[in-house]
């Protein structure tokens, strides 16, 4: 079996250029003992990712020059020399930026493709999901009646998180970019959405849209929603940070928040957190994303770039915002 696979050129800072990355092929040998063949069909992209392209080595190594690049992918089971995997299987693994792989059975994991579409298991009811649950449940302690403000929410993480904090019984203030990324957070629960390129004071429409203020903060982005999340909270608020994609791409170190001092002044709480250190939660998050899906309280949405040599051109996407719901790549 053959199989393309994107790798790297060099490490880099700054914006993320196709010319970074290259396709290569190879042959795939055939399974040793307790080894299994697999042919993915779905691919993750995601912002963390980026920094493993730095060269940098941080809460996970950086990827490799020229060898296949690592990252979420489902696919079937081609051949098995394991026990407990049959050809046919649906599996999830971190082999993703490729077409096929050949390694240990212990590097999958089974899924149910019947219970939910596979791709779904790199979305909402994958790392993305338990991401934010973990933000809402452990990290914010969210209350019920309480206010969120969910930022980047048709974003993969903040469309999970709205539709969780709504199943918490909280109220979901969230902010997109975008008149149609907007209503897409309203028609998934958000009771207000506001349109961050489209306003000209970003703390003052979300303090109106959640009706003077909120007791905590998603953040995804950072930067000006940071610096504007400060002044939104109530005194002690709490904020879950996940990530800081208005960061990602810079060249040199950007200004912090001016109004840091808000932190002191009104107890505030911030608790950055790597899902991977949270996976003791991942009984509790099936079992509640299996009753809210049932109660029909939570749906999943993707975009869809199709082909391995697009992988690239998806992962570009979520740097501009060209992604509602989970970014995936078809193969």
């Amino acid at each position: 079996m053959k199989s393309r696979h994107i790798s790297l050129t060099k490490h880099f800072t700054g914006p993320v250029k196709p010319e970074y990355f290259q396709t290569g092929e190879a042959d795939l040998p055939a399974p040793k003992d307790g080894e299994i063949q697999v042919r993915n069909e779905w691919l993750s992209v995601d912002p963390y990712m980026r920094g493993r392209m730095t060269g940098i080595t941080t809460y996970i190594g950086p990827f490799e020059i020229g060898a296949p690049m690592e990252g979420g992918a489902v696919g079937r089971v081609v051949k098995s020399s394991a026990e407990g995997f049959s050809e046919g299987d649906w599996v999830m693994s971190m082999n993703g930026w490729r077409e096929g792989w050949t390694g240990p059975a212990k590097a999958a994991q089974k899924i149910d493709a019947d219970l939910l579409p596979p791709q779904a298991y790199l979305g909402i009811a994958g790392l993305t999901g338990l991401t934010a649950y973990v933000g809402l449940k452990r990290i914010i302690d969210l209350k019920e009646g309480e206010t969120l403000w969910m930022s980047a929410g048709a974003g993969a993480v903040g469309s999970a998180g709205i539709q969780f904090a709504k199943a918490m019984g909280a109220k979901v203030v969230a902010s997109a970019g975008g008149q149609d990324k907007c209503d897409f957070c309203e028609e998934i629960g958000a009771d207000a959405a506001v349109d961050y390129k489209a306003v000209p004071d970003l703390k003052k429409a979300v303090k109106e849209a959640a009706g003077g203020g909120v007791e905590a903060y998603f953040e995804n982005v950072g930067g000006d929603h940071l610096e504007a999340a400060l002044d939104v909270l109530k005194p002690f608020g709490r904020i879950a940070a996940c990530g800081m994609i208005a960061r990602y791409n810079d060249e040199a170190p950007a200004p912090g928040p001016r109004n840091i001092i808000q932190v002191v002044g009104k107890s505030l709480k911030i608790e950055g957190y790597i899902v991977s250190n949270h996976f003791d939660m991942q009984r509790d998050f099936i079992r509640d994303l299996s009753a809210w899906m049932g109660a029909g309280k939570v749906k999943s949405r993707e975009t869809v770039h199709e082909g391995i040599e697009n992988a690239p051109k998806a992962f570009m996407g979520l740097f501009s915002g060209q992604n509602t719901g989970k970014m995936v790549v078809k193969l």
